[in-house]
């Protein structure tokens, strides 16, 4: 009689302690998990946009990814990941490679502009300058970095400056020989490119005038004519071209060249909809996630539906 008690006793009490923890495990999962795939370049904004919204709506448990933007799109297009706030560098990947299966709307909500860093361990970096960086980036003593255009955005923009560059200034700048060297520092996404140079594993890398001043990097300011950023100078932006993955696996399409926008969509396939919707407002709303966007390096603009978008569901 007396071991049955003892065994009774032991079992209660294994039940009392357990209690807290299971209470424990209630709380944690009553958090809201937010789901966020993103572009390389809004990592810092992404990161500061996620805590301020928390403040104000304390539980969500934000889940972040961020990759080039067509391999952003990939993951829910081709592998079926799932995720409640898609963020890309270039809005029309939306529209072209998810409408309408995937979304079916986007919003232009951000600008940016193309420039080439540096840091003051770089070589040559005092006599370089916005009339000479070509050469530099020929000269075999010195090597640079830049992003792939078949996962990145800020990859092929690359390219579609040096073409537009190569138009500008008299003689050229050599643009392909640029292109076929240091190939070997090509990377999926921009960002991953600040390590190689912070490291002094390479000089310079053509990357977003925000990521420049986020990280603190020098910079070569383009003109508007060869930096992208400029939308009254989207009919000589779209002179030069380039080949990007397409839709579908191995077909590629042609980009050309334009101004950029970012663009924010909320994936037809979120588990959390009502939530990404919240949070996208804060986005976008001028006083709130306007301001923290500014403050990492970036312009912001009224947010805008694309043409294309046809779920418009009055976000704004």
């Amino acid at each position: 009689m007396k071991v049955l008690r003892f065994l009774l006793l032991v079992w209660v009490a294994g039940v009392v302690a357990g209690l807290p923890s299971c209470r424990s495990r209630q709380k944690a999962g009553n958090s809201q998990i937010l789901n966020i795939i993103h572009a390389g370049s809004l990592a810092v904004p992404m990161k500061n946009l996620a805590d301020a919204f928390r403040l104000e709506n304390p539980g969500i448990d934000f889940r972040m990814e961020a990759a080039g933007s067509i391999q952003c799109i990939r993951k829910i297009t081709e592998l079926g990941q799932t995720c409640d706030v898609l963020a890309v560098a270039d809005f029309s990947l939306i529209d072209d490679l998810m409408f309408p299966e995937y979304a079916d709307w986007n919003i232009r909500f951000a600008t940016n502009e193309l420039c080439l860093a540096y840091t003051e361990k770089s070589r040559g970096n005092r006599q370089i300058d916005d009339s000479n960086w070509f050469t530099f980036l020929l000269n075999p003593d010195i090597s640079y970095g830049r992003s792939d255009p078949d996962s990145d955005p800020c990859g092929y923009r690359t390219l579609m400056a040096l073409q537009l560059a190569d138009k500008c200034y008299p003689g050229g700048i050599g643009w392909k020989r640029i292109l076929a060297k240091d190939q070997q520092y090509i990377r999926s996404k921009e960002t991953d490119l600040n390590a190689l140079l912070e490291s002094r594993s390479i000089d310079y890398i053509f990357t977003y005038r925000s990521v420049a001043v986020q990280h603190n990097f020098l910079y070569i300011r383009f003109s508007d004519s060869v930096n992208l950023s400029d939308p009254d100078l989207d009919d000589w932006y779209s002179s030069v071209s380039v080949d990007i993955p397409g839709s579908e696996p191995g077909r590629r399409v042609v980009k050309y060249g334009a101004s950029m926008y970012y663009g924010i969509t909320l994936p037809k396939r979120s588990q959390n909809p009502a939530l990404a919707k919240r949070f996208i407002q804060f986005v976008l709303d001028p006083g709130k996630g306007g301001k923290i966007i500014r403050a990492a390096g970036q312009n912001v603009i009224p947010p805008a539906y694309t043409e294309k978008s046809i779920g418009i569901n009055g976000l704004f």
